[in-house]
């Protein structure tokens, strides 16, 4: 893994979009996979500020709350229109129906997309129990998109998001880990020292399911964008 310091989300979310942008330049990047929550937007902000077309590129999400449509202010459709696409249109993008009547279906057509679009750059970010997207401990490796229930650490995270507790979904429809390793490129981002256990599992510790980004161990190009707190624990960064 490469590991990049920085001293802020601000400079952390330009270096991201950095990264992409070079792809596009040099590697004929097309397929971006995309994630939500507050970690990303700062790299978002630099994506929409920038003079860059991404009208020939494709966004595929990494997962969705079930219960929710695009239309609900909550849900990471809206997110990811309300951040980027409204501002910087795509070619086609896609994130999973989280009213989907068929769950089982649902998983097949998004796994579907995945291999019709392999992605070139996976952004993540990083749960405190480890969890990326919404793969929580004890995922296995070779998991492909799935409906999966929400741990209690991560329903707690979330609800900051939500007016209460009781409105914070308990499942969602997640991208699996197995589809993540499969993506040619991944850029990990973390900030604050609420992440720093999660790192040093994902990054000095064994690979085991315990700890899902461990996974990332077995990518050979893998790029974790990190703060000061985020980095805390690390015996060492570059």
């Amino acid at each position: 893994m490469k590991l990049i310091h920085v001293e802020n989300q601000v400079e952390g979310g330009k270096k991201a979009f950095e990264l992409i942008r070079e792809g596009m330049e040099k590697r004929d990047v097309k397929v971006l996979g995309l994630a939500t929550g507050s970690t990303p937007i700062t790299m978002y902000e630099a994506m929409v500020n920038s003079d860059v077309d991404f009208s020939d590129m494709i966004g595929v999400n990494l997962d969705e709350y079930v219960g929710l449509d695009g239309e609900d202010e909550q849900s990471y459709r809206y997110f990811m229109n309300e951040h980027l696409y409204n501002a910087k249109p795509f070619k086609e993008t896609y994130v999973p129906n989280g009213v989907a009547e068929d769950a089982e279906a649902e998983c097949a057509r998004y796994n579907q997309i995945l291999a019709d679009n392999p992605i070139d750059i996976q952004v993540l970010g990083i749960g405190t129990n480890g969890h990326i997207g919404f793969n929580e401990p004890g995922t296995p490796f070779d998991s492909e998109t799935r409906k999966v229930d929400l741990v209690e650490s991560t329903i707690e995270s979330n609800k900051r998001f939500f007016a209460s507790a009781e409105d914070v979904p308990t499942q969602a429809y997640s991208m699996g880990i197995g589809s993540i390793l499969k993506a040619k490129e991944i850029i990990l981002i973390a900030y604050g020292e609420e992440k720093a256990d999660a790192i040093k599992g994902m990054i000095e510790g064994e690979i085991t399911e315990d700890c899902p980004a461990s996974a990332l161990q077995k990518h050979d190009n893998v790029t974790v964008i990190l703060d000061d707190a985020a980095a805390e624990k690390l015996s060492e960064i570059e």
